[in-house]
């Protein structure tokens, strides 16, 4: 049973990236405290399994949506239809992201589009489609998955540091408008987690420090290095961070970019 007050029972939360990392934990970790969950992602087949296990493993409705968040009015269609499958929604994780890595002189334009466009517009666009169901719900939770790179910037990620920095301006702005309305906005900013996205990144980065180095020192430099704890960072840990600010217990955090980064901010 969940604990008081994490108990989300008779709530429906939205998570964007859903299919795997830290969405699809923070879809798991809202369904154990009770919520029914829409998963959106690109992979429509891929998501919809992740929904699937989260249902079988829960008990609670867990479906599945093929959404690209790049697209507004896609994104709107997805969450009114949310709205009529489930009832509500209550609860937002933005999740959504991308990454490419190179030196700012080399970066390529279709590049800083491509990671802007999902890590920024995105969060946008998701929090712009679920606003009205949360005013008709007189009240509303969204949780933005930004990064330690929203706090501070990196090397050879412009655009990602970029996006994650408008990601916290949005998260503040969204916050005083939601207040009077009963809806939460904040921010969780979390270090290396180890997850496909940061994986990914290790041949690029490879190359980005000129080479002779192997993937591992590369991931090791670029993330391990600015942590003071020294370690990667689970997706659950940040998933239930994210069920903490979707329930009651945090109705007076709003607009809050949330550190989860094992020290690495406090530089």
């Amino acid at each position: 049973m969940a604990a008081t007050f994490l108990d989300l029972s008779g709530r429906v939360s939205v998570v964007t990236g859903a299919s795997r990392g830290i969405g699809a934990a923070a879809a798991l970790e809202l369904a154990r405290a009770g919520s029914d969950v829409a998963l959106f992602d690109l992979d429509g087949a891929e998501v919809g399994n992740t929904a699937g296990a989260i249902a079988r493993e829960t008990g609670v409705k867990a479906r599945g949506y093929a959404v690209d968040v790049r697209k507004s009015d896609l994104i709107s269609r997805m969450c009114d239809a949310v709205a009529q499958d489930f009832g509500a929604i209550d609860h937002l994780i933005n999740n959504a992201g991308v990454q490419f890595v190179a030196p700012l002189a080399e970066f390529p334009d279709d590049k800083w589009d491509f990671v802007t466009s999902i890590n920024l517009d995105g969060v946008f666009y998701a929090t712009k489609a679920v606003w009205p169901h949360m005013v008709a719900r007189k009240r509303g939770r969204i949780v933005n998955i930004a990064s330690v790179h929203g706090l501070v910037a990196s090397p050879y990620k412009p655009a990602y540091v970029a996006a994650k920095h408008g990601v916290v301006g949005l998260t503040r702005a969204a916050a005083l408008e939601g207040a009077p309305l009963r809806i939460t906005v904040n921010a969780v900013c979390p270090g290396a987690v180890l997850t496909d996205l940061v994986k990914n990144q290790a041949a690029q980065l490879v190359q980005s420090y000129g080479g002779g180095i192997t993937e591992e020192e590369a991931l090791r430099r670029a993330f391990l290095e600015a942590m003071p704890s020294a370690t990667f960072i689970e997706p659950q840990e940040v998933a239930q961070l994210c069920a903490f600010l979707c329930s009651d217990a945090a109705r007076s955090i709003t607009g809050s970019p949330i550190s989860i980064d094992g020290g690495w901010a406090a530089h």
